[in-house]
């Protein structure tokens, strides 16, 4: 009996022994009768207009089993009588068909959604329906803001959001633009809005976040949506979430690349030489300087800018099963400007895993880290807007001179290939690693449908570099004037922890419910500090060995600073949406903050919005002149708290 057991259950892998004779005889019966009832379900996907759709997802609800179409939009599938299968694909809605107990064969033709109302919009610690949002928000796609290539995020947007104004503040290659949601608030307080990466507020450099791996950015612009962020929502919320792969796809590997030329398309209007001259002369100023001639006329941003050039690659790997995602990838940036040795290199690593294990389980995490390099920053063109058009650059054997002298004022010569000759006798750089990391852990309630609980970790650093050294004499009008060097050093450390409980249900196919109770804590400590020295013994020491300085070493009190803020939160947030039609949104959060003084550190933020959405109404179906028409109206209230953590101010201004 044993012999013939043991050929029964080879195959099935069961292990057995005589005293547990009859738990396995039990065992195998159960094993026969599932085998028995599960079969393969084969079919064919389809659209509307009958063509083959290749890479659904198909899946057996609760369970793991699962499949993809193929090329052909054919799939095979175990499945078992009674069970329900889900067709899934981004652009279609959804079917799930229960298998009845005599089918082996299905066809499904999807039909194609309304991309424009049903697109998922991220309004903070969750997300919703671009027909079901009351607030006021604004989205735009990670593939469109990619459309025309730019360095970093806050270029890519300049002019595309309504109500988020983009201002150049620097034409370094590298720097970012000044973000205003809806203008400025406050006359000393921090005036940019708040960044949230993948869920977890951000302390880094928008320069930092490489454009390539964005999803979506969806901006919060009044304050009954940017209320759910309490004491950091006046000045507007920015929402960045990254790719992470797609569920149920192949593994695709993808790699993008640019180059470009850059040029100064508009110089800064000056002066020419006779113009110039004809000035002086009406001004009663008749002799020129000693390097002046009132014929010459010289083009100093000519003789200073140089052509520039940019180049991007990035390399990833995406794509998932049917019960997770991932997406590895990485990107090198180089910017060289169009004012000499000005240049900023930029590497960048990400990866997002996001798996469901079992059940009722869900683990992931994201990563995004770079190392940035910005060169030349000691170079800018003052100089050469201050110096005289009739100024003669070069001596009678044809070699540049050191200095001109125009008037009661003597300049250093500034062009492009002194500055680029100089090489490591005038430099100035600084050196950047940032890594962002979050983690999450998330389990359904399996008692009540539509309950989760949800941690969130985010873990960041970020530190900082600079060096500058001037050689003896460089850009000086004194050739004996002592070489300094400088450094500088900062350190960031920022975690948040985040306990959300949420709960998400639609009842009899119109009423939809949606409960978020949060419970939040977050610190960010920085610490920067500089010193400067004079007459560097050797130009090779650059801003390397500061103490081998002859000169005098200084440490400005106002170049060193310590700070550690913290905040915690509780937040609770219902939305309510019924039949698509009326929509109603409450929240209310409580923040205390350490930036804030005695007495005055916990305030409470309420908000509320409506929805009404008038295309869904039956008196609107002839109305053929409207796509879509939603009146809202809305209140919140939020606050500031971005003073300096040690500042002596009293209560925090609040801005309904």
């Amino acid at each position: 009996m044993q012999s013939n057991l043991y050929l029964i259950l080879k195959d099935l892998r069961i292990h057995y022994g005589l005293r547990s004779l009859t738990f396995v005889l039990f065992l195998v019966m159960g094993v026969f009768t599932s085998v028995a009832q599960e079969r393969r379900i084969q079919g064919t996907v389809t659209d509307e207009s009958g063509e083959r759709l290749p890479g659904v997802t198909i899946t057996v609800k609760n369970t793991v089993r699962g499949a993809i179409t193929d090329s052909e939009g054919k799939f095979s599938v175990s499945a078992n009588p009674g069970e329900i299968i889900v067709f899934s694909m981004i652009g279609y809605v959804s079917i799930e068909h229960t298998l009845s107990a005599s089918q082996t064969a299905l066809n499904i033709t999807l039909q194609s959604s309304d991309t424009s109302l049903d697109e998922i919009v991220v309004v903070g610690y969750g997300t919703q329906r671009k027909e079901a949002v009351t607030g006021s928000v604004v989205s735009i796609a990670g593939d469109r803001m990619r459309e025309v290539p730019a360095p970093n995020i806050s270029q890519a947007l300049q002019g595309r959001l309504a109500g988020v104004e983009m201002s150049q503040t620097s034409t370094r290659p590298g720097a970012t633009m000044q973000i205003r949601v809806r203008g400025t608030r406050s006359l000393s307080a921090d005036n940019n809005p708040l960044v949230v990466l993948d869920g977890i507020p951000f302390p880094g450099s928008l320069a930092d976040i490489n454009p390539n791996d964005i999803k979506s950015i969806d901006i919060l612009k009044d304050a009954s949506a940017t209320a759910i962020y309490g004491s950091r929502g006046a000045n507007g919320v920015i929402l960045i979430t990254t790719d992470k792969g797609t569920k149920g796809s192949k593994p695709r590997i993808a790699y993008n690349s640019y180059y470009g030329i850059q040029e100064v398309f508009s110089k800064y209007p000056m002066m020419d030489g006779p113009t110039f001259n004809k000035f002086r002369k009406y001004a009663g100023i008749y002799t020129n300087a000693i390097d002046e001639d009132e014929n010459a006329n010289t083009d100093w941003q000519e003789e200073f800018y140089r052509q520039g050039y940019v180049t991007d690659h990035n390399v990833s790997i995406s794509g998932g099963t049917t019960s997770g995602s991932y997406n590895f990838g990485g990107g090198d940036y180089l910017n060289q400007g169009v004012v000499p040795t000005q240049q900023y290199t930029r590497y960048s690593l990400r990866g997002a895993v996001d798996q469901k294990v079992g059940d009722y389980f869900r683990l992931g995490f994201t990563t995004n880290s770079n190392f940035n390099m910005s060169k030349g920053n000691q170079v800018g063109v003052g100089g050469i807007l201050r110096a005289s058009p009739l100024a003669v650059l070069n001596n009678a054997d044809g070699t540049l001179k050191r200095t001109v002298k125009t008037g009661i004022d003597e300049y250093y010569v500034l062009t492009r290939s002194v500055v680029e000759n100089l090489e490591n006798l005038w430099i100035s750089q600084s050196r950047g690693y940032a890594s962002y990391n979050s983690l999450f852990g998330e389990v359904s309630i399996p008692w009540v449908e539509g309950l989760k609980l949800r941690t969130n970790l985010g873990l960041d650093f970020l530190q900082n570099n600079g060096g500058s050294f001037t050689g003896e004499g460089v850009n000086s009008v004194n050739p004996t004037t002592p070489s300094g060097a400088s450094i500088s050093n900062s350190q960031t450390y920022h975690w948040t922890v985040e306990n959300i409980l949420s709960y998400d249900r639609t009842f009899a196919k119109k009423h939809n419910v949606n409960v978020i109770a949060l419970y939040s804590a977050e610190q960010n400590r920085y610490n920067r500090s500089a010193m400067g020295a004079r007459d560097i013994p050797a130009s090779a020491f650059q801003f390397y060995n500061l103490g081998q300085a002859t000169g005098e070493i200084t440490v400005n009190p106002n170049d060193q600073d310590y700070q550690q803020w913290g905040l915690i939160s509780g937040m609770g947030r219902l939305m309510y949406a019924y039949d698509d039609r009326y929509m109603v949104s409450a929240t209310l959060r409580s923040d205390g903050s350490s930036r804030l003084a005695k007495g005055y550190k916990w305030h409470t933020y309420p908000a509320v919005s409506v929805g009404w959405n008038l295309s869904n109404e039956s008196f609107m179906e002839n109305v053929t002149a409207l796509n879509f028409l939603k009146l809202r109206a809305g209140y919140g209230q939020t606050s500031n708290q971005a003073i300096a953590p040690y500042a002596t101010l009293g209560r925090l201004a609040t801005r309904p």
